[in-house]
């Protein structure tokens, strides 16, 4: 595995292998990002870091192959790792690390209980866009470790008095077909301007069938963790706005989200030393299929003439439940009153915050812009068991008050400075509690307690525009989480233990350095960027194989990469383009404050190779066929190979016909029927997730925007 020790070695890797999200995924320093992501309202450059814009034409290609919106970030940008195709997306990082979820600035990702089903809150009928910040920050505060994930809702019309209706139906289904291997959806909205007051709704459903691998053979469902095939769903959605005068304006947005397992399959366990796959069989496990409820309520309201500036003010409700499927605890209460006790966990987060900021540009008569903000939030979260009735994870609430400032500076014509400092105030309180009868030892006794923490997160970075075409940019970022609080505190076996007194529940600090260069000349766009992140005290998941189950482990993490993309535009109808991204993640395996052994797959992602190739045939006809390389990872513990993963590499094909009333999606996915295990599967060592990807799929639908 190559190693990133210098910016020089680093530079040429990426020139070698340049990657392939230009122009369809395009860098935050050229393009408009909402507020929302940067902080700073319409900033074309609040930030020197590589961001992705998503916007809805590109989204508009990816659905129409896949309804994941974890492989349309995979297929778009290669440092976020290969998607499991599941509702769960533990292992799923950006740069080696968990990024944050957001909707709308609001944040999803509930890090006191990590249970991996941040991705999947809203249904993708109602994304306008996605915004990705990619590497640790602080600006929306706990949690971007890796990067910021900012889905962009639907909006209204512009213009007044216009209105439009959205109808769109789809259908895909496994090929060669299958009898319980086709799904369906359909979705409506409708959007209005009048006057004052502008709205946009909409409603949809959808139903998966049971995927097929590139064999013929069913594929498991994860009828503990989570999937998204044999499952439904159904989101309602509203976002009302009323301009009060020209410079204020008054917002509500409202969105509900379910998505449900079938339980009609359950599990038949692979074996990964003879290399036998887990597959499917008809059955129903014990309890409800495993499900995602989530409820939000947002009030946005802004004003462009604060004192000279411009106030943006947000208050966020969200209550989440993730349910999880059943589990046979054995003899759960230690007293053999029932050999055979099913259980189901479910996750149950409450967030409650508010975000408040004013920017002002031109501060003392220079090209100055400055933000002041303060961020509260409050999270509540706890797992239970929902047949004992007993919290496994006791109810843990995270409240903090971060006030910060962000600046950028164009000191010459040429050349913007930027930094602002973010200081994170934070409490964790915890009652005392005691564990569950199940854990090795018994019930525990835990003391609560009310740790505190206290952490100013900086940022500052340059951007030089050498020429019209060419820019370099260097910086620094400084993201802030904690670990798994949830999975440290059910996991307690030994006796006298304090809250307190945890040191897993120190917060992680995770640091992001990034030099890059960005080339547009209408025709070849080009960016490379080599980044460093470290970790004092990172956050680990290691596998325990007598538990069968991941644990927290804190130790000294070091994560070196590079990213690059080069696109092509060889015509007025066509365009290709390459990318590439490889990093390497180091720990301290045994405490001696240098790192030594590789991280895990479920830590990191196999280095990857994307490309493209956009075609307009005619007005009424265009095609994209992309791919996705996988490159073989080793892992060393202190330089003994203990595990590896095979490379695997994937086509889709996406074309798009124009008809008199609406158009034509038309996708095919893993084209070749490429037979493949996942990289998740591969990097971890359960014979009931050891599961083959996705065979060949056809999706259809049909759009209609009138």
């Amino acid at each position: 595995m190559p190693r990133f020790s210098f910016l020089a070695s680093t530079l040429l890797a990426a020139l070698a292998a340049p990657v392939a999200h230009a122009d369809e995924a395009k860098d935050i320093d050229r393009v408009t990002v909402s507020a929302s992501t940067s902080r700073m309202p319409n900033s074309e450059a609040a930030l020197a870091n590589t961001i992705t814009v998503i916007d809805q034409e590109q989204l508009r290609q990816q659905l129409a192959v896949t309804q994941d919106i974890s492989q349309v970030l995979a297929n778009l940008i290669p440092s976020f790792a290969p998607s499991r195709q599941k509702l769960t997306n533990g292992g799923e990082t950006l740069r080696g690390r968990k990024p944050l979820y957001l909707i709308d600035g609001v944040p999803q990702s509930t890090p006191l209980r990590e249970g991996g089903r941040d991705g999947h809150t809203i249904d993708p009928a109602m994304i306008e866009r996605i915004e990705v910040i990619h590497g640790a920050n602080a600006l929306q505060g706990l949690g971007a470790s890796g990067g910021i994930i900012n889905i962009i809702t639907k909006r209204a019309p512009r213009q007044d008095g216009e209105r439009f209706h959205e109808l769109s139906l789809g259908a895909s289904t496994a090929l060669p077909s299958q009898s319980d291997g086709s799904g369906y959806r359909a979705s409506y909205l409708f959007g209005t301007r009048h006057g004052a007051f502008d709205f946009v709704g909409g409603v949809s459903f959808a139903s998966e069938g049971l995927y097929y691998d590139g064999n013929g053979d069913a594929i498991a469902v994860n009828d503990i963790q989570g999937d998204l095939m044999d499952a439904r769903s159904n989101n309602l959605f509203a976002k009302a706005g009323w301009d009060l005068d020209e410079q204020r304006r008054l917002q509500l947005t409202a969105n509900r989200y379910e998505l449900e397992g079938n339980n009609d399959y359950i599990t038949v366990n692979g074996d990964i030393r003879s290399g036998r796959l887990a597959t499917s069989a008809r059955g129903s496990r014990e309890g409800q299929g495993a499900r995602n409820r989530s409820t939000s309520l947002v009030l946005d309201y802004t004003d462009k003439s604060v004192a000279g500036g411009y106030l943006q003010a947000q208050l966020y409700w969200v209550d989440f439940k993730g349910l999880y499927g059943a589990t046979d605890w054995e003899d759960f209460w230690r007293d053999g009153r029932d050999p055979h006790w099913w259980d189901q966990s479910q996750n149950v987060s409450e967030k409650l915050g508010g975000k408040f900021s004013w920017s002002r540009d031109n501060l003392f008569d220079q090209r100055l812009r400055v933000t002041l903000g303060l961020d509260w939030g409050r999270d509540t979260t706890y797992q239970e068991l929902v047949v004992s009735g007993m919290k496994w994870v006791p109810e843990t609430q995270y409240q903090s008050w971060s006030p910060f400032v962000q600046a950028e500076w164009w000191v010459a014509d040429k050349v913007m400075l930027t930094g602002g400092v973010r200081h994170e105030r934070g409490q964790l309180k915890v009652d005392d509690f005691t564990t569950i009868p199940a854990n090795a030892g018994g019930s525990r006794f835990v003391e609560g307690g009310s740790p505190k923490t206290s952490k100013t997160l900086p940022n500052f970075g340059a951007v030089w525009e050498a020429s019209d075409a060419l820019k370099f940019y260097a910086s620094y970022s400084e993201g802030y989480t904690v670990a798994d609080i949830g999975r440290v505190l059910r996991g307690i076996t030994a006796p006298n233990q304090r809250v307190d007194n945890l040191v897993d529940l120190s917060p992680v600090v995770s640091d992001n350095r990034e030099v890059g260069l960005d080339f547009d000349d209408g025709r070849w766009v080009a960016h490379v960027a080599a980044y460093w992140s470290d970790s004092d005290l990172g956050s680990r998941l290691a596998f325990d194989r007598n538990t069968q189950s991941y644990n927290v482990v804190r130790e000294r993490t070091e994560i070196r990469g590079v990213e690059a993309n080069l696109a092509f535009r060889f015509s007025e109808a066509g365009r290709v383009g390459l990318g590439y991204a490889g990093a390497e993640g180091r720990y301290d395996s045994d405490g001696d404050d240098r790192v030594d052994s590789d991280l895990p797959g479920i830590n990191i992602s196999p280095d990857r190779i994307i490309a493209f190739w956009d075609h307009n045939w005619s007005e009424n006809v265009s095609t994209r066929l992309q791919g996705s390389r996988s490159l073989d990872r080793d892992f060393d513990l202190k330089g003994v190979r203990v595990a590896s993963t095979d490379g695997y590499t994937t086509l889709d094909l996406q074309a798009r016909f124009k008809l008199p009333a609406g158009q034509l999606n038309l996708g095919v996915e893993n084209l070749l029927d490429e037979q493949y295990v996942t990289y998740y599967s591969q990097s971890t060592p359960r014979n009931d997730t050891y599961v083959a990807g996705r065979g060949r799929v056809l999706s259809a639908s049909w759009q209609y925007r009138f």
